[in-house]
This record gives structure tokens, sequence and C-alpha cells, in this order.
């Protein structure tokens, strides 16, 4: 019997129901939530109940992508395709420490999970493009090693709402940052951010001093910027990205771009697909602007200043064999600012925390117990 899980209120009715009308019954925005297992078609009373986690402040109900997500899950979990089947069930599983919150007037998904009462708080920042599932082997081997993890999906990226508006600057996500910390009440925690990430999470530091103990970057650095690289990057990676990877229905061409150009190291197969969904829910104008912005001189020469700006320590992880951000860049960045600590992964391309995600973990690891001393 296919297994679903819901978020909402314990209110519905002792009788027979189907699945639609539990969603339809639990689904209330503005609720304390917890998460529950239902055998569709049981009675209420026969159900077992697994709390997962209460949250003492409103929620909101899952996005539409979200809830299409995980009905495409659910029927590969029920399809004859076993290996499909196994890769369906694990990411079901993960979808119990899904959270959604309203931030900013747009409906943020992130992903919380290992121990309650862990001494020690990390959120993770995805990068351009991305989504929190890139983390996904780094938060298991964080929570094994009682760490609790906060993943977001920024506005228009993953499970999170497309904004409306479409506002996709810098400032945007940090503000968006900025209210889930407020939120979920968070001090003193760590930040882990790659590619893009560290951008949001530089702007977010630099207007909020002291709550944040470290922070650890992968493939970000200075970014070199003339005319030249301005007016063609941004035409460029709009095309490539917008009007042919985000195009594809078949993954495999997506995966030759990222091994040739972005990747040194072989990807599992179910990394692949978690890394091509984030195409089919990510905004493309989420990607138009983001490139305009982070190639325009007002955010390249701007670096510096944000990471000398920073109240908290910073280990900087570049890739040996990224091209896109180079680790001459990473290593000139914190030179520069006389900030900060580097380290440099050998054999490691832009992708490291699919890559190479035990190294990412024990680097995070190590940065968290550096200011724990």
């Amino acid at each position: 019997m296919r297994k679903d899980f819901y978020s909402g209120e314990c209110s519905c009715p002792d009788k027979v129901i189907s699945r639609y009308a539990l969603a339809a019954t639990c689904f209330f925005p503005g609720k304390v939530i917890f998460f529950l297992y239902l055998d569709t078609y049981e009675t209420i009373s026969q159900l077992t109940i697994q709390l997962i986690r209460v949250m003492a402040y409103p929620a909101s109900s899952p996005t539409p992508k979200f809830v299409r997500y995980r009905e495409q899950q659910l029927d590969l979990q029920a399809s004859g395709d076993v290996a499909a089947a196994t890769r369906a069930t694990y990411e079901l599983s993960l979808m119990k420490d899904s959270c959604f919150i309203e931030l900013n007037g747009i409906v943020h998904h992130y992903h919380d999970s290992g121990p309650r009462d862990a001494k020690e708080t990390i959120v993770l920042i995805h990068g351009w493009d991305c989504w929190w599932m890139w983390w996904h082997h780094v938060i298991k081997y964080l929570n094994e090693k009682g760490v609790r993890t906060i993943a977001y999906d920024m506005r228009g990226h993953g499970w999170s709402d497309n904004d409306p508006n479409n506002h996709y600057h810098i400032d945007f996500f940090a503000h968006d940052l900025r209210e889930l910390v407020s939120k979920l009440e968070l001090s003193q925690f760590h930040i882990a951010a790659f590619s893009f990430g560290p951008f949001v999470a530089l702007d977010y530091a630099r207007s909020n001093p002291g709550l944040i103990r470290s922070m650890t970057f992968f493939n970000f650095g200075l970014l070199p910027n003339n005319a030249f690289i301005k007016a063609v990057s941004t035409n460029i990676i709009t095309f490539v990205f917008n009007n042919l990877l985000r195009k594809l229905t078949w993954w495999f061409p997506a995966y030759v771009y990222a091994r040739l150009v972005l990747a040194k190291n072989p990807v599992p197969h179910h990394d692949i697909l978690i890394a091509f969904s984030s195409l089919g829910l990510c905004a493309p104008d989420a990607i138009a602007q983001t490139t305009s912005q982070i190639t325009a001189y007002e955010t390249t020469d701007s670096v510096p200043d944000m990471v000398k700006s920073a109240d908290a320590p910073i280990l900087f992880v570049a890739g040996q064999g990224d091209a896109i951000m180079t680790c001459k860049n990473t290593k000139k960045l914190v030179e520069l600012t006389g900030k900060g600590s580097y380290v440099e992964v050998p054999k490691c391309g832009h992708l490291i925390t699919v890559e190479l995600p035990d190294i990412a973990s024990e680097l995070i690891l190590q940065q968290i117990a550096s200011v724990g001393r």
C-alpha cells in the first residue's frame, strides 16, 4: 500500500477518507503543524501518527512545486522500476523534515533535520540555479555528527514559490534569510554556502552582526570582470541555461555539460537526477537577474569589502580543477582582504557538495570546531 505524508492539524474525522480528501482537510496555513505518516484508505483511529517536529510559529501549506514533486516520487515508488522506486523512497524519507514558511510574502521551503537540542546549528545556502537537495549528503553526514541542519530554497528555487514580482537580487535573498533566521529564532549559528550562496551570506552578515559563529564558503572567490566579460558572460550563461539546458527532457546532455565544464569527478546517477531536477524548479527570471547582477561592476567590486565587514571567521574552500571560480581567484580574495583561511581540494571542480561530499562535510565540521575551542 502506498504511504503518503502531509503536514497539518490532526483534526480529521474518524472515517475512511482518500489521500486527496485528507490533504484538503489537513492543509491549513497559519497553524501549528506536524508531519503524519498515513496509510491511505485506513480509518483515522487505525493510523499510526509519528510526531516529527512541532513548530511554535505560523506555518504555510506546501507549495505547488513540492506537491507536484512529491506526487512524482510517490508514482515512482509504486512503479515496477526497482531502482527508481528505491530513489523515490529515499527522497520521500527526506521530505519528512520539509517545512514551509512565509518570508517577505513568499512561501519558502526549508529542510530542518538533526537533533533539536543540538549544540551547533548550521544554515546551508545553495548555489546558482540549484536547490537544497544539493546538500543532502552533507546533511546526512552532519546530522550523524550531532549538528542540526537547516537547508532552505531561495525564492524562485527548488520547492519555494516563485516571486510574482520577479525580485531576484542578492539583497532580496538576504532579506529572506534574515526573516527565516528571525522566525526560527536562531542565534549563534553557522553558515555554509557554495557558488552564488556566499553572496547572499555576506550580504546578510554585514547587516546582522553578532549572530553568525562561522562561515564556510565553497567555490567562491574574487570574480574577474571587465566590459567584455560583463557583456558576453551574461548573455551566454542565460542562453545556455534558460534556452538550452532548461528545455531538455533527458538528463544525459545536461550531465555531459556538467562533467565537461563543472565537475572533475563522476557523480552518482541519483545525484545527477537531483541536479537535473533543479533546472525545472528554478524560475528562469531568477537566472537572468542573478547572472546580470553578479557580473555587474557594483557587485564584483564590492566582494572584498563584504568579506572584510563580516564579523565571523570564514573558511574559503576552492576546487583545484574549478574552471568557474578558480582556486587562483579564491586565494586572491583571501590575500586581498587579509581575512579568512584557505583550503584547496585536489581533483575537485565547481560542484564539491556532490563531487566530494564527505570532504565538504569534514571541512564544515572542522570550521565549526575551530570556533568552539
